[in-house]
């Protein structure tokens, strides 16, 4: 068998591990380059690859949901990530929602025991020689930034600042002001509800809508992601915003009085003992002081022991549709590729969509094979056609959704019906393409 040029992977997030086990998967060999634990972000934690930072959840497993389809997708490809996501997935309703770090210990336990891939601790500070997948993530590091804007002049990055939510002990949570169910009694009851009536609640939203933010360089509320808004951002768009959002009642029913109430906080397991809860939504930005001044003002959580405050950070990414191939390969230097949060996909299921699709194309032209070209009608597809796509103006990170993936061609009565169809469609063409996606497929596997 003919010897593969080594591909370094910069990165070891979501995006980077997904990508180096499928190059290594088929037959390729990776210098995968992580800079932890020699250097940190103020987002990250632990030393493991694959941290999960903003929330535990991967959202929803529903296949009437495009990140549920997206899902299914990886599977059918053996995506690294959702494998090991399923083997340490806690409670969640209808979502996939893991053992933060027991997921990412299996992420690194296994990338680091594979025979083709060498793990480099240390800053990149340069883009490295010969095929490169650059999957630095959303706070890639200053040297780096500089060296990437650097290849077009004038096109540059992008920014947006992005916040993750507290983390509460469970015994100091107040259950005789709570109880667990799921939205409509939906799958398990796996959520701990915290209800507010209506004067508690436009205590804590007048609290919440003033309270003090931590100090962050040029940050405006027009920079703030949608997806991922601090709590205190959306309050500040008017008292009934949260209802709607993050503190929405519909569907919840408190079994003490029967009644909705008026408002309800959500808080979700986060590791498999069930010891630890995240306030669902509550991404912030508050000093660490104003967090738990005003976060115990909800009744649940008078007494609550916050075991991590929220934090927010800057997020990088490349004005994607004029730089990158549906491939995302940098068009004026095609062995230079991007994957992950970096190339304006949002989210842990859609970056590590991008890492499996880049290391599958990038390892069919080192083998001189011709591209798979995922159809658009596929999540994985659609993704990267978005990414690409040179008609998408003030261009913005985007999470998979039913709206980037061609309609069907009949008309299908329900939007859950017709969610439903579109899903089967896509697996029905990812079905199709699997004998071109990996044609040695078990020569590699480990």
């Amino acid at each position: 068998m003919m010897e593969m040029e080594t591909v370094v992977v910069v990165g070891a997030g979501l995006a980077g591990a997904e990508c180096a086990w499928q190059l290594a998967e088929r037959g390729i060999p990776v210098t995968l380059c992580e800079m932890k634990p020699k250097k940190m972000t103020p987002a990250h934690h632990s030393d493991y690859f694959a941290e999960l930072v903003c929330s535990n959840s991967l959202r929803s497993d529903q296949l009437e949901n495009a990140v549920g389809l997206l899902k299914e997708e990886l599977r059918r490809l053996g995506s690294l990530i959702i494998t090991c996501a399923d083997c340490n997935r806690v409670p969640a309703g209808g979502a996939l929602a893991v053992d933060r770090d027991a997921f990412a210990r299996a992420v690194t336990e296994r990338v680091k025991a594979h025979p083709l891939i060498t793990v480099v601790e240390g800053e990149v500070t340069e883009i490295p020689a010969g095929p490169v997948v650059i999957a630095s993530g959303p706070l890639t590091s200053d040297a780096l930034s500089e060296q990437i804007a650097a290849l077009f002049p004038g096109c540059g990055y992008l920014n947006f600042f992005d916040a993750a939510a507290p983390l509460v002990s469970f015994d100091s949570v107040d259950m005789e002001q709570a109880w667990f169910a799921s939205r409509y009694d939906k799958g398990t009851p796996d959520y701990i509800n915290c209800p507010m009536t209506r004067e508690t609640y436009e205590a804590f939203w007048e609290a919440l809508s003033t309270a003090q933010e931590a100090e962050v360089h040029g940050f405006e509320d027009k920079q703030v992601f949608e997806g991922c808004m601090p709590v205190e951002v959306m309050a500040r768009r008017g008292v009934d915003t949260l209802l709607y959002g993050p503190l929405k009642p519909k569907g919840l029913r408190d079994p003490r009085t029967g009644a909705q109430p008026h408002a309800v906080v959500q808080l979700r397991r986060d590791n498999a003992q069930g010891t630890i809860y995240n306030l669902v939504g509550f991404q912030t930005h508050l000093r660490f002081p104003e967090q738990q001044r005003v976060f115990s003002m909800i009744p649940a959580l008078r007494n609550a022991q916050f075991l991590r405050y929220g934090v927010m950070h800057r997020n990088t990414y490349l004005d994607s549709p004029r730089l990158l191939n549906r491939y995302y390969q940098l068009k004026k230097e095609p062995r230079i590729c991007f994957a992950g949060q970096i190339t304006g996909v949002e989210g842990y299921v859609e970056s590590t969509a991008s890492g499996l699709l880049a290391a599958v194309e990038l390892a069919n032209r080192m083998k001189g094979l011709p591209p798979v070209d995922f159809p658009q009608k596929t999540g994985i597809g659609a993704l990267a056609r978005y990414v690409s796509d040179e008609s998408v103006g003030a261009f913005q990170p985007m999470n998979i959704n039913f709206g980037i993936i061609p309609p069907l061609d009949h008309r299908v009565k329900g939007k859950r019906n017709k969610n439903a169809e579109i899903s089967a469609r896509a697996l029905q063409c990812m079905e199709a393409l699997l004998p071109r996606i990996d044609p040695g497929k078990g020569e590699n596997r480990t």
